[in-house]
């Protein structure tokens, strides 16, 4: 007779953000203010075990049960935070998603873009996928399309490639080549297999050139198309199996 497998247990904040309910941060601060009940008691301790099969949680009073889960893609406009809130009071992505008047659950985005660039950026209220899609182990490419303000030649673009040092870290780019050249600058087109914090924009102030727009075109097989500038939209079922099976394909 095959032995019952045991539950698995989690933090109180970290079944709430599992949930869908909220993220992990914003679950800790629930938590702590005594907004949280389990199986009818107050817990202010964001560790406290739960068990999600079986365990009743409360927040304000209210059953929390597993959210329906969303997968969204957004054409992030320059100029706006990849963030819950901000102390400086800087509009947010959230700006953008509330400008619809959609009635949205809780979601938060998958990795960053940050407040001057653009481009393809995912949010969901699925946190397990959100870091398989980020995880370094997974290694999915991210394409980008950056303009800088010189004319560069193949030299420079296998710089990009071989590598270079910036503030002590190496950083380097899978992929590069020339989209288009004008008189003064150009675009090129580049793909990452890591992120590091500010990749490309470190990369190019290593080489000497000034960044004057970068938009993110594609994560993995997974384009931006033509989804306007601040607009955004649910994945298709086929977009989300092509991303799963990006990231398998990566860790097999």
């Amino acid at each position: 007779m095959q032995q019952a497998q045991p539950t698995r247990r989690l933090g109180l904040a970290r079944a709430l953000s599992k949930l869908g309910y909220c993220s992990r941060s914003q679950a800790v601060d629930l938590v702590r203010e005594g907004r949280v009940s389990l199986n009818g008691n107050v817990r202010c301790d964001p560790e406290t075990p739960v068990r999600l099969e079986s365990d009743r949680i409360l927040v304000d009073g209210q059953t929390v049960d597993a959210r329906a889960r969303i997968y969204l893609m957004m054409n992030k406009p320059r100029g706006l935070v990849t963030t819950a809130s901000d102390e400086k009071g800087r509009e947010t992505v959230y700006t953008a998603l509330q400008r619809t008047g959609s009635a949205l659950p809780w979601v938060a985005p998958v990795g960053r873009l940050d407040k001057a660039s653009e481009g393809l950026l995912l949010l969901t209220n699925d946190s397990e996928w959100g870091a398989r899609i980020t995880a370094p182990a997974t290694h999915l490419e991210k394409t980008y399309h950056v303009q800088i303000g010189d004319v560069v030649d193949e030299k420079f673009v296998a710089e990009i490639v071989s590598g270079v040092t910036e503030a002590g870290e190496f950083l380097r780019a899978r992929q590069a080549r020339v989209l288009r050249a004008g008189e003064k600058n150009c675009w090129i087109e580049i793909v990452l297999d890591e992120g590091r914090n500010r990749h490309i924009r470190r990369m190019m102030k290593a080489l000497g050139v000034e960044v004057l727009r970068l938009v993110r075109v594609a994560i993995g097989p997974l384009l931006l198309g033509e989804l306007a500038k601040g607009a955004f939209r649910e994945l298709t079922k086929d977009e989300k199996r092509l991303l799963d099976d990006a990231v398998r394909t990566k860790l097999a």
